[in-house]
Parts: C-alpha cells; structure tokens; sequence
C-alpha cells in the first residue's frame, strides 16, 4: 500500500467507485411446522429493520460517511430491507481491538469523497418445504465513491452476523487520473478479500478464493469448519435424539450448506 507521502496526486475528484457485496447464510433444523414458525419468528425479530439499520449505520461511521438518507421496511410474512443513500462525512478513529477495525493494507485516516454512496441490506428467511431445514439469508452491499473502500467495514459485518456461510464479492469499478492524466484502475493493494479478514476468522471457516485480478473483482466464499449439531437445533438440544436422528439431521444439514458453500445441488 502506498504511504502517505508515495500518494498519487490526483487530477480532481477520485472517481473509482468500490463495491463489496457480503452474502452471510444461518441453517438450522426445524422439523416441525411450529418449529419453523418459531424460528422464522426469531429472525425477523432479530434482524428486524431497526437492527440492521443501527448495522448499517455502523458501517457508514466506520467508512467516514454522513447519512443523507435512510428507507427500511419490515415486510410480510417475513423479511426485512434498510437503505442508506451516504455522503462525505468525518473519518473515525477505532481502536485496534475492535471490530470496526479491519485487517489489510488500507489507510487508518483519508480524505473522504462519498457524494454517490449507498449501503444496503436485505433478508431473505425460507425453508425446505419437506426436509425440516430452514435457512436465512442476508445481502449486505457497500458501495463507495472516492478513496476509500468499503472492505474497511468487512471485519465490523463479520462480526454482527451469526454465520454459517459467507459469500463475498468485491470490485473496483472505473478508473481516476493523476495530474499528468495517466488513468489509475485501482488505487490500493490487493490480492484477495482474505487480506481484510482477521486471522482468528479465517481459522474458523473453509475458504475458496476465484479472483479476477486484471478486471479488478475479488470473491471468497467461507464456510465454517466445526459442527456441532446443538448449533443447529431450535429450542432444544441433541440430547433428547437417538442416534439414528442424529446422524440424519446433521447429514440433512451438512448437505445444506456445502450446497451453499459450492452454489449447486449435489443431489
């Protein structure tokens, strides 16, 4: 990354606009009816639209962005939408140890150019019509104009979601020239999204890498390596399952996300 003093002069407005997409996926086993009614109900009430619009919110701090304007809706029967249209706003300071603070070569302080910006997110809760597997969904997109990118929120996004799988794109888009009109692609350093992920996650999580780097875009799909079943169960525990269920439920739900993590059905 370049420092300070090596920074490109430019010749006006940075005009790179970066796009991180941030797919989380949740799976559990609802075998009954009133199982998936409840956890459908546990959802929406956890990521319910004044939740993710303090996420959100967050997200915009953490990038330096004044909020201009905010849309949520909670819809029905299930689900939940946030937008957020941001502008140039003050750069925060986080401290090292936390959350808001994200791994990899991007500066800690810039100046910030974010008139065309906007973060959303939507959810996406369903389930299996004959398998008792239940699964939730969220997209998250932070899409920033100017010099800073949106990956510096990627550590704060990880940790506001309890996730099973994540998918996550990231793209730099156009290009800015500096002062002698030399056109600029892409203005930091990068080689993969898993630069920007704390080393305590990636420990945590499988991670495939498909990466194009002359068109600039960057994907990484993770899915999370320990299983225990109980994290699975909705409202009670494995105890109470013999061993023939058991096993059942958790090839039931093995399947399920290796689907996800692989985007195909292996049945």
């Amino acid at each position: 990354m370049l420092t300070p003093e090596q920074r490109f002069t430019l010749h006006g407005f940075n005009n790179l606009t970066k796009s991180l997409s941030f797919n989380m996926y949740d799976v559990c086993y609802t075998k009954t009816k009133e199982e998936r009614e409840s956890y459908i109900a546990y959802i929406d009430e956890q990521y319910n639209s004044d939740r993710l619009t303090k996420i959100l919110n967050a997200v915009s701090n953490i990038i330096g962005a004044h909020v201009l304007n905010t849309a949520k809706q909670d819809y029905v029967p299930q689900g939940a939408s946030v937008t957020l249209l941001v502008s140039e706003g003050p750069v925060v300071e986080v401290p090292n140890e936390s959350y808001d603070q994200s791994p990899g070569p991007l500066p800690g302080n810039v100046v910030l150019q974010l008139d065309k910006s906007h973060i959303t997110v939507h959810t996406y809760p369903e389930y299996h019509p004959s398998e008792g597997i239940s699964t939730f969904r969220a997209d998250i997109d932070v899409s920033t104009c100017g010099e800073i990118s949106p990956l510096k929120a990627l550590n704060y996004l990880i940790h506001s979601f309890d996730t099973d799988i994540m998918t996550i794109d990231y793209r730099v888009r156009g290009f800015t020239r500096d002062i002698n009109g030399h056109k600029l692609f892409i203005d930091h350093d990068i080689n993969s999204i898993q630069n920007y992920i704390p080393k305590e996650v990636i420990q945590q999580y499988d991670m495939i890498d498909v990466n194009v780097y002359q068109e600039n875009i960057f994907h990484t799909k993770c899915k999370l390596r320990e299983f225990d079943l109980n994290n699975y169960l909705f409202g009670y525990s494995k105890d109470i399952l013999d061993s023939r269920e058991q096993v059942e439920i958790t090839q039931k739900l093995k399947e399920e996300m290796d689907e996800i993590f692989y985007g195909k059905n292996i049945k």
